[in-house]
């Protein structure tokens, strides 16, 4: 059944949107299963705006929601982005990128154009021409007039292509309506369920439990203002340890949203009580300094 749903996608036509570019670059891959994180590390094969085509020392499935962190030649901090797998085929596998800011999307850009990244567009479909098409106007006169019988098959031709490029631009745009649905709900029916805290546990006693920290980066957005402070974030915990949600308390939007992005990644040894795993409540404090 595997092996039918890679041949289906593999024949499937490519929906790569944007611009990419071929740049062989480490990266890791976490996906969440079953409560526990699974990192798969691998290598890009081409990086645009729109996701990244990869080759990874494990297995996905299309439809997973998985974090993406690559780190770019020539470059020090390290893209970081969550991403919805499209394709997998062996161990290549072909990611779109979900809520990709600005502030990413130029740099993607600034880092192509600075190290001359070789474009990869993508492949475009070619009408088939008849034999013979155009000789009649090349030659003149009524001897080079075309039967009306080839002039009414290249109209059902064109009328044909038409059709089936409007059917599958309304199906793509179904397809990815779908999925956007899809995950809009499952991130909503995940949040009810876990937006239900047991106890509220002190700063000072969460931060002995992380087991896995990501640092917010400065974002290039709060440079010019010279923005800086410490935000305070109210953070949901849930049995396995992972962050069921979070959301700042202070602080201006640029410097929240780049301290929520972070904190998203966090995850903790469960907290117990009576020997059995609770949902907690607790908040973390990110000072950040330009």
């Amino acid at each position: 059944m595997a092996a039918a749903a890679q041949a289906q996608w593999r024949d499937q036509p490519s929906r790569r949107r944007g611009l990419r570019y071929r740049v062989q670059a480490p990266l890791d891959v976490s996906v969440l299963r079953s409560g526990i994180p699974d990192t798969l590390p691998g290598r890009s094969v081409n990086l645009g705006e729109g996701g990244v085509a990869a080759v990874l020392a494990g297995e996905l499935l299309p439809g997973e929601a998985v974090g993406v962190e690559i780190r770019l030649p020539m470059t020090m901090d390290p893209l970081r982005a969550r991403a919805l797998v499209r394709h997998h085929d062996r161990l290549r596998v072909g990611m779109e990128f979900v809520g990709l800011s600005a502030e990413q999307q130029a740099a993607i850009r600034d880092w192509a154009e600075a190290f001359k990244a070789e474009p990869e567009p993508a492949a475009r479909a070619k009408i088939p021409v008849e034999p013979g098409a155009g000789k009649g106007s090349e030659s003149g006169g009524a001897g080079g007039a075309q039967p009306p019988t080839r002039t009414r098959r290249e109209r059902g031709w064109i009328f044909f292509l038409l059709s089936a490029a409007i059917l599958l631009a309304v199906f793509w745009w179904r397809w990815n309506r779908g999925w956007e649905d899809l995950e809009s709900g499952l991130r909503k029916n995940e949040t009810t369920l876990e937006q239900r805290p047991q106890v509220h546990v002190p700063a000072e006693v969460m931060q002995k439990l992380v087991t896995h920290r990501v640092d917010p980066e400065y974002p290039a957005a709060a440079r010019p203002a010279n923005q800086q402070g410490v935000i305070v974030l109210d953070v949901l915990v849930g049995r396995d340890g992972s962050v069921v949600d979070v959301h700042a308390l202070n602080g201006p939007e640029v410097l929240a949203r780049a301290a929520t992005d972070a904190l998203r990644w966090w995850r903790f040894e469960p907290y117990r009580v009576n020997g059995q795993s609770v949902v907690v409540e607790t908040t973390v404090a990110v000072e950040f300094k330009p």
